[in-house]
């Protein structure tokens, strides 16, 4: 099995779903075999304490389409994610929960959706089976503030069920919880979004690994995709504007106590709004300073790793232009 050959990679994390692995394995296989000449399924093992590794071990044995990522630990999902996506060999790549509540059978209607000339479809799990105050709400909230602030209007951004293009992956780096981010940071490419409904069901064995407690850790998170999304190639934009505002206050601050003391005659000692004057310019002066340090780090960032800050589809010139 090469590179070249292989049509769909897909991509399974999991933390301790040791009786749920083998049943998704057998939905998997029933559903692609048949459809892909050459597929392949990659688990990707995050530091679980039960017996998946074994479980997996014993399956790969006997199916060498399997292939097994064991991580020393856990590092989260989406560490486990992006392990499976780099060393994925598929033309086209799908990620699903290993809880069996992603359901395999939607994965090729994905992949043909994605033949329409997406990139990336998302699923949505428009009637999800999971605890309401818990799950629900929290991300009903989550993924209305996402599609906001990010400008792509998904309904359901926290469904690792998704089927990606793998060059728009290639240009897609994973970092803290950030893979329900995929489609937002793929959007900056320019890849084109597409969202379907998925069918979710209940979870009947294992227990759910993420809670409330997710909840900050993708708001803080979602600070970062925006300021990658507006700001990344011209942080000096964002911190120059807040320093000059900063400054613009600060001015109209001092201005007012100068103002005081010659028609007041108001002692400016004690005078609050000295204090706020000089509290304003310190601070438009350190965002500005600010701004210029980023530049110097995101100029240092593509200029060392030779990374453009634009990305291309796809070159088209006469054969005569190639030689000259």
């Amino acid at each position: 099995m090469n590179d070249q050959s292989t049509e769909v990679s897909v991509v399974v994390p999991l933390l301790n779903e040791q009786d749920n692995i083998e049943p998704l394995y057998k939905e998997i296989k029933q559903t692609l075999d048949g459809r892909y000449k050459k597929y392949e399924m990659i688990f990707v093992d995050d530091g679980s304490s039960d017996n998946s590794f074994t479980i997996l071990t014993r399956l790969q044995k006997a199916d060498d389409r399997i292939r097994i990522i064991r991580f020393r630990k856990n590092f989260g999902q989406t560490a486990a994610l992006s392990a499976g996506f780099t060393h994925a060999r598929g033309k086209i790549i799908a990620a699903i929960d290993a809880d069996l509540q992603n359901d395999p059978a939607d994965i090729p209607k994905m992949i043909d959706k994605l033949q329409e000339g997406f990139d990336v479809v998302s699923g949505w799990r428009k009637k999800r089976h999971d605890n309401i105050i818990t799950r629900l709400i929290p991300s009903k909230i989550a993924n209305s503030l996402i599609s906001r602030i990010t400008g792509v209007k998904l309904h359901d951004f926290g469904c690792t069920l998704k089927a990606y293009r793998k060059e728009i992956l290639a240009e897609t780096k994973l970092y803290g919880e950030m893979h329900r981010f995929i489609p937002a940071l793929a959007s900056w490419s320019g890849a084109k979004i597409a969202e379907m409904e998925v069918n979710h069901r209940p979870r009947t064995a294992g227990t759910a690994k993420y809670g409330l407690q997710r909840t900050l850790k993708v708001l803080l998170d979602l600070i970062t995709v925006k300021f990658l999304l507006s700001f990344s190639t011209k942080p000096i934009q964002l911190f120059g504007g807040w320093g000059f505002l900063a400054l613009f206050f600060g001015g109209a601050s001092g201005l007012v106590v100068i103002l005081m003391k010659i028609l007041k005659g108001r002692d400016m000692t004690g005078n609050p709004l000295l204090y706020l004057t000089i509290l304003l310019l310190v601070i438009g002066v350190q965002f500005i300073l600010m701004g210029l340090l980023a530049e110097l780090l995101v100029r240092t960032y593509h200029e060392s790793q030779n990374r453009p800050t634009y990305v291309i589809k796809e070159i088209i010139e006469s054969a005569t232009s190639e030689g000259q």
